[in-house]
């Protein structure tokens, strides 16, 4: 099987209109670049994005917001981005807020083929509308079920032709979840390498999940709140 695509306009080629997509990265930090700008280029609508963040107005998901190609946002953390919160204000995106250790579970449990789980986040606010709930030990737990998607879009520091991927530091975050939870699986990576070349012991996600991989180019990795301390010994 060939898991090697050209570039991101070839590997996101095949998504319709109205796809659940599951975006990696957290903040602007491991972003899948190359693959949001080819789904932008691509004109495709009334998207479902599952992803920590909704990107800032002019760069990550913020691009895909501005062209209004997504009709809903499932998100944990959505501050840094007015056009989001314009869209959902006035009522044209809908979107469901998720307490971010839920969300990353939901998105752990579909991977692992576990349907719903119990949670004590958001007991007894408006996170438990709807839900089941049930008491264990003394205690409330919230019902919240595995959350899958059609495609799930991430970015790797390097991986090889057979789609085993390698982060660096923090890019991992929900990526590697995400790997796990998609009916498709698409990787950007960086650096493209042959079989072997990579140790097994330094893969992060093996390629039994991923079903696409290319070489992405020209990342801006951007920092969203770039924080700097100050030298107190001078």
């Amino acid at each position: 099987m060939n898991k090697v695509y050209t570039n991101a306009a070839a590997a996101i080629a095949d998504i319709p209109d109205g796809a659940t997509l599951m975006l990696g990265g957290f903040g602007l930090n491991g972003i899948p670049e190359n693959s949001i700008a080819a789904l932008v280029k691509a004109g495709i609508t009334n998207l479902t994005c599952i992803s920590n963040n909704a990107g800032v107005d002019d760069f990550g998901l913020g691009l895909l917001l501005k062209t209004k190609q997504i009709k809903k946002m499932i998100s944990s953390y959505v501050g840094e981005n007015a056009e989001f919160e314009r869209q959902l204000l006035s009522g044209e995106l809908a979107v469901d807020l998720v307490p971010q250790g839920t969300l990353a579970t939901r998105i752990q449990m579909a991977g692992m083929g576990i349907p719903a789980f119990f949670t004590p986040a958001g007991v007894g606010t408006e996170i438990a509308a709807g839900k089941e709930t049930r008491v264990f030990n003394n205690k409330t737990y919230l019902m919240e079920h595995a959350l899958h998607a059609d495609f799930a879009i991430i970015k790797a520091w390097k991986g090889d032709t057979m789609g085993n991927l390698v982060f660096r530091k923090t890019t991992r975050n929900f990526s590697t979840s995400m790997a796990k939870a998609g009916n498709i699986t698409i990787a950007e990576v960086e650096e493209l390498v042959q079989p072997g070349e990579i140790d097994p012991d330094d893969v992060h996600v093996s390629g039994v999940y991923v079903h696409r991989i290319f070489k992405g180019e020209n990342y801006e990795k951007r920092i969203e709140r770039r924080t700097v301390s100050i030298d107190h010994r001078r």
